[in-house]
């Protein structure tokens, strides 16, 4: 099983005058991880799309590519590219160059996005929400496959066979699908061979599996090798030296984030005997010592008919930046081997 990390590089909110700063700060920051992610022999690091005030990622695609220069084995990723709203042509031509200079390191996750300012962002109607993003997804996959593309749709410009560039160093850029919990991504993943991202951030990940037997299924009725058909979680989570102390080093960062997104959406507010209960046994979060989170992921994979990658999201934001390195190192030198 390949662990690694997503972030969406939170941040702290305050005044517009001194975003600018603190963006550079949290920047250096996030170099800072990939670094260590890199050198204590993590699997990949993931960069997710975002174009909110408190998540410094509306570009992943460069963040990646700062990160590239810097490390030398860790596979670099998109968590997620929100291909809905954006160009696949373009999409395409940034992973590749990534994948340029990280020497074959580049992995795109696409999906639709768990927020939905880029659409009136970038001019798109979200009547649209599922149709955009099946559309764009058949362009990007034939863009892998083919310099030279003739491609015809409803909410892009037409293609008569221009060529696009760079191509990747990889003879297949890989293309992972990132998926929530409807029944039709699953199917979709499944029906195209595409390898599966799921996003588990609540409840009981055995809940899934259903939706990965589903998509499992669709696969092999489709005609795609059950070898090609792997699935990955990315799930909530944060490593310290006990139980105790993981939990209440993130428990503050926890409670600002959820707090605001549940006031946004409706939510009941979050409380410390849900988190509690999110991270005992049973729960979503992969939240403790080593030992504790290492289990929790054999867990979490044997409850799921076996995955071949977990990835931890862990942002930053509140959560001091000491905090974050040491987590990492944890996972790199403890989890890792357990795993």
């Amino acid at each position: 099983m390949e662990i690694g990390i997503d972030s969406f590089v939170a941040t702290v909110v305050g005044s517009e005058a001194e975003a600018p700063a603190r963006g550079a700060v949290r920047v250096a920051q996030l170099m800072e991880e990939m670094e260590l992610a890199d050198r204590v022999g993590l699997d990949v690091f993931g960069i997710g799309e975002h174009h909110r005030e408190e998540y410094i990622a509306s570009s992943p695609a460069v963040l990646l590519a700062a990160g590239a220069a810097r490390t030398r084995r860790i596979k670099l990723a998109s968590a997620v590219t929100v291909l809905s709203s954006d160009d696949p042509v373009r999409v395409f031509q940034d992973f590749a160059t990534l994948d340029l200079i990280s020497q074959g390191r580049a992995e795109i996750i696409v999906g639709r996005g768990s927020f939905v300012e880029s659409y009136p962002l970038f001019g798109f109607d979200m009547q649209h929400y599922d149709e955009l993003f099946a559309e764009k997804l058949d362009l990007l996959l034939k863009l892998r496959e083919e310099t030279r593309v003739t491609w015809a749709g409803k909410h892009r410009s037409s293609l008569s066979g221009q060529g696009v560039w760079p191509r990747p160093l990889q003879a297949r850029l890989p293309i992972r699908l990132g998926v929530g919990g409807t029944p039709q991504s699953f199917a979709r993943a499944g029906l195209l061979g595409l390898p599966l991202t799921v996003a588990i951030i609540g409840g009981e990940p055995h809940r899934f599996r259903p939706l990965i037997d589903l998509y499992r299924k669709a696969g092999e009725q489709a005609g795609h090798a059950a070898s090609s058909l792997t699935v990955a979680v990315h799930a909530l989570g944060f490593v310290g030296e006990t139980d105790e102390e993981a939990a209440e080093d993130l428990w503050p960062s926890h409670f600002e984030t959820f707090s605001r997104i549940g006031r946004e959406r409706g939510w009941a507010p979050t409380t410390r005997a849900a988190f509690d209960a999110q991270r005992g046994p049973t729960g979503a979060f992969v939240v403790g010592s080593p030992e504790t989170v290492g289990a929790k992921m054999r867990r979490i994979s044997e409850a799921l008919g076996g995955v071949e990658r977990v990835t931890l999201m862990m942002s930053g934001g509140s959560l001091a930046h000491a905090k974050m390195l040491k987590a990492i190192e944890l996972m790199g030198t403890r989890v890792k081997g357990m795993v």
